[in-house]
């Protein structure tokens, strides 16, 4: 075993990444492994030298803090990574270029899918959050005709993340606190509409601060997306449901993004036929 891929970023340990391609390099029986790697954004450089002159490197994943730091060591940038403005997959080209590319997007609205190929009289998310995945997210669907509303703790960093992310549409950014409190708002008759309600920060996440979010602000019929992975269940998701919300957990999100950058690195696409299996190895 000589070829390799990894996920680096600071911390790492969290990582459930390594799980989820070891359990797809062993169900393909291909003959590499996938690493955690810890990498401070004051390590960037070296680490790309070491790697750039190891010909068993595929490639690697990007997380916290690294998405944005990472891209002026690279030889290109694909146009979804170059208009995002992250990278969160890097991958050596056949002629040993370092390119990055940027899976959170599409893996976030891969479980989405089913409800995104139907025709909505309108389409709207709320999206909590401004980092490296809500710029992705935020992309992705303004792309797909959603209207965001955008929040963040930074009204002025949210505003310029609508700007240079989705320029089109009467999008809006206001402040996270603007959730934590009730509403008394009267939602209109929501039939052929499309509403969604994410979290794309790190709040609610295992020794973060929680998230504060009212569920009068979410409109009937809405679904409830927490990218968070741990806790799988949040307290974000549980209170969705208590309200009687459908709920998307954050494992569909990591999945689907893992799986774009599985091909990439090993030249096969993982079986998704056993996702129900990687998902009780993930959170047993």
């Amino acid at each position: 075993m000589s070829a390799y891929a990894e996920v680096i970023g600071d911390p790492i340990v969290q990582s459930k990444s390594p799980v989820i391609h070891g359990f797809w390099l062993e169900q393909l029986s291909i003959p590499a492994r996938y690493d955690a790697v810890r990498v401070s954004e004051g390590d960037v450089a070296s680490y790309f030298a070491d790697r750039r002159a190891d010909p068993d490197w595929r490639g690697c994943n990007v997380t916290m803090p690294l998405k944005r730091a990472v891209m002026s060591e690279l030889d290109e940038l694909d146009p979804k990574a170059r208009a995002i403005g992250a990278v969160n997959t890097i991958f050596r080209s056949p002629d040993g270029a370092l390119t990055g590319t940027n899976t959170d997007g599409d893996g976030f609205c891969e479980p989405l899918g089913p409800i995104l190929e139907q025709s909505h009289l309108f389409r709207m998310a709320r999206v909590l959050g401004t980092g490296g995945a809500a710029r992705a997210i935020v992309w992705a669907l303004a792309r797909r005709g959603f209207t965001i509303v955008l929040a963040g703790r930074d009204l002025a960093k949210a505003r310029s993340l609508l700007t240079e992310l989705a320029p089109e549409g009467e999008h809006h950014a206001i402040e996270l606190q603007h959730f934590a409190e009730p509403t008394d708002f009267a939602f209109d008759d929501r039939q052929g509409c499309c509403d969604l309600v994410v979290n794309a920060s790190a709040l609610g996440m295992r020794g973060q601060a929680p998230l504060r979010f009212d569920w009068s602000h979410a409109p009937p019929g809405s679904i409830a997306y927490d990218i968070v992975t741990d806790p799988v269940r949040t307290a974000f998701l549980r209170s969705a449901s208590a309200q009687g919300f459908a709920t998307v957990d954050g494992l569909s999100m990591l999945i689907g993004q893992a799986a774009l950058a599985f091909e990439k690195f090993f030249g096969s696409p993982p079986p998704r036929e056993n996702d129900a299996s990687l998902r009780k190895l993930l959170t047993g």
